[in-house]
């Protein structure tokens, strides 16, 4: 049995933070607040840090469990675009076997064969094999009727599509956001609308199917407002956004930077306001790394040649604690965001303080200071846009059903 003394525990669930302890016996939470602590109980001292359900990071593109544990990440769901593509019952089931016993991985099974779009992948062998959501990879559906069709089974399944929202008709060779800054760089570009076009199609054929439907980055104001009507009119419809798209515009792309080429691409500070506000009032469900470390044989090309995706889990953590201390969310909120609402979109029992939920947890100390070094970095490789950037906040602790990790 394992007692966490003096600590601020962070339930996503509650309003705020209140000081107590926790009890850990086996893998679950045994007891939690003002609880008698068992005199043979080990003790760990938190010394007044957060204690908090630990993350669940839905959609990464690698297992990469040292970067997981630097940011107190004890689940993630991977998304399909692997090689080969998960869009087989029998490599699901291979990658939910990765990591464990300290690190949990939830595959997402493909929407369609190889991704490519056309030909439905065999979702229900799949959900037996581990699959605990269809996503349809870093690409959008192009053919509405597939879609449809990806969106019924996936309902008649009971399970969640995570979708890439950007018509490829449209995005097709672009790697910037139309504007000022991609002009002036002659880089290939598409309009912001490409994602408005696609969130606005993918949600009234969930409408048709009876579906759910997460849209897994927003990054538009436009695209913000299309979410919030889908939730106004109660469609089981949701969204993420990773802290890029809250802490850059497309200005961080204007020497050519690499590490900064993401999909979908930075926006206007116009679009970076938005996405702050739909992760203030509620419009966005889930923040998450959108961890896809690149090395350099895919980062230090020309622009236009490098591959989208940063080394995410790492800044996870800190930067969602700068939305606390710049007063746009509390702890607690910023925990629904990382731990509770993905856990519940992909149906786990994870993400939560209560008594007999998982064991899972983290101690956070929010004010330890640190420098981003993309040199350094536990992940698999270091393309992060704020290299050098002075953060606080990393996660002390991790505990993993119950054992330290």
């Amino acid at each position: 049995m394992i007692a966490i003394v003096n600590a601020r525990l962070c339930d996503p669930a509650a309003d705020a933070l209140a000081d107590g302890a926790l009890l850990v016996e086996g893998e679950t939470i045994a007891a939690i607040g003002a609880v008698d602590i068992p005199a043979d109980a080990e003790r760990i001292d938190a010394r007044g840090m957060i204690l908090a359900p630990g993350i669940v990071d839905l959609g990464v593109f690698k297992t990469d469990k040292p970067a997981f544990h630097f940011s107190g990440i004890t689940r993630a769901a991977l998304m399909p675009d692997q090689t080969p593509v998960l869009d087989h019952p029998g490599l699901v089931q291979h990658a939910a076997r990765a990591g464990k016993p300290d690190f949990w991985v939830h595959p997402l099974g493909a929407a369609t064969r190889g991704l490519d779009g056309t030909e439905l992948a065999e979702m229900a062998m799949m959900k037996a094999a581990g699959a605990r959501a269809i996503a349809t990879g870093r690409r959008w559906i192009a053919d509405s009727g597939v879609m449809l069709h990806v969106l019924r089974y996936a309902a008649a399944l009971d399970l969640t599509v995570v979708t890439h929202s950007e018509d490829g008709g449209l995005t097709h060779h672009a790697v910037a956001t139309d504007g000022e800054t991609a002009t002036r760089l002659g880089l290939p570009s598409a309009p912001a609308c490409a994602e408005t076009i696609a969130i606005a199609r993918d949600i009234a054929l969930a409408r048709e199917a009876g579906a759910r439907l997460h849209v897994r980055l927003v990054t538009t104001a436009a695209g913000f407002d299309l979410i919030r009507a889908a939730k106004a009119e109660g469609l089981p419809v949701t969204c993420g956004v990773s802290p890029a798209y809250l802490f850059l515009n497309d200005q961080a792309v204007s020497d050519f930077r690499t590490f900064a080429r993401l999909s979908p691409p930075l926006r206007d500070e116009r679009d970076r306001l938005a996405a702050i506000a739909a992760v203030a009032d509620g419009t966005a469900d889930v923040l998450c790394s959108g961890h896809d470390p690149r090395g350099p044989e895919d980062k230090r090309l020309p622009f236009a040649d490098a591959a989208p995706g940063i080394a995410g889990a790492e800044t996870l953590l800190p930067l969602a604690l700068n939305l606390v201390r710049e007063g746009h969310i509390g702890e607690t909120r910023m925990m629904a965001l990382l731990a509770a609402n993905p856990a519940r979109l992909l149906g786990l029992d994870a993400g939560r303080l209560a008594v007999g939920a998982p064991a899972d947890l983290i101690l956070i100390d929010p004010d330890a200071p640190w420098i981003v070094d993309s040199d350094k970095m536990a992940a698999a490789a270091g393309n992060t846009p704020f290299d050098k950037l002075p953060v606080q906040g990393r996660a002390r602790m991790i505990m993993k059903g119950g054992v330290v990790r």
